[in-house]
């Protein structure tokens, strides 16, 4: 079902991604080469019960963690390890935080030390496409609008878009009735109206979009390889147009 918020309920998510958000500046801080992707995790999991909430993903499905912790050619999904980031590494950390029932979800890629150019283009290209999707998630235009929106540049700048996995509606529930997919035509699909809560987390790759899955039946790949990247916010459409609720900047 698709899940129209009041503004009380919208609020609600807000402080919900004012924690997530502060999370995120944390981690910024302590990524570094020799750090384990297991080390974010756990720091996560104090964080969230520092301020009174609680990590949504962990048990969802049966995932086993606080966080999805994806390294260079990992697109999503992937499993906190004990095994320590390296310089020139890209690495996406994804969470779910519940305060009080409500959710907020974002995703954030950061590089490792000294990252290469190619990485580097790589992470900004991804984050423009981000917002570029955003700025189309105004009351009255359709989801095929923010997909054209980020497939149109990504692909016009040589990177590809992630097909297999999208953003989606949120609140209450990690995932209602609303798939956001990365690309599309505009005109098409779902038409946006006021109160509707949902994700934007472009997944873009240097090499072919298509994915694998690995043994675990979470962790995406790229199929060939590749480094990919993603940025994530979590958005109300309002009245005066998308209210970010997850605000890195």
């Amino acid at each position: 079902m698709i899940d129209i918020k009041t503004e009380k309920e919208i609020g609600y998510m807000a402080a919900a991604g004012k924690i997530l958000t502060a999370c995120h500046r944390e981690i910024a801080k302590i990524i570094k080469p020799g750090i384990t992707t297991m080390e974010i995790d756990n720091f996560v999991e104090k964080f969230l019960k520092k301020h009174n909430a609680t990590p949504e993903q962990k048990g969802y499905m049966g995932f086993p963690y606080a966080t999805c912790a994806s390294v260079n050619d990992e697109i999503c999904h992937g499993f906190p390890s004990d095994t320590p980031l390296k310089d020139g590494d890209i690495v996406t950390i994804d969470m779910v935080v519940n305060l009080n029932g409500w959710l907020a979800d974002s995703a954030w890629s950061y590089g490792v030390g000294n990252i290469s150019k190619q990485a580097k283009d790589l992470l900004k290209v991804t984050k423009d496409c981000l917002y570029r999707g955003i700025e189309k998630a105004v009351i009255g235009n359709h989801i095929g609008d923010i997909g054209h929106e980020i497939q149109t540049y990504a692909e016009s700048l040589g990177y590809s878009v992630v097909r297999d996995y999208t953003g989606h509606g949120i609140g209450q529930e990690m995932h209602d009735d609303i798939s956001v997919p990365h690309c599309g035509k505009p005109g098409r699909g779902l038409k946006l109206r006021e109160g509707m809560v949902i994700t934007i987390e472009p997944m873009i790759n240097i090499g072919t979009y298509r994915t694998t899955l690995d043994k675990n039946g979470w962790t995406a790949r790229t199929e060939d390889g590749s480094l990919s990247a993603q940025y994530e916010h979590t958005l109300a459409i309002t009245k005066n147009g998308p209210l970010v609720l997850t605000e890195q900047n």
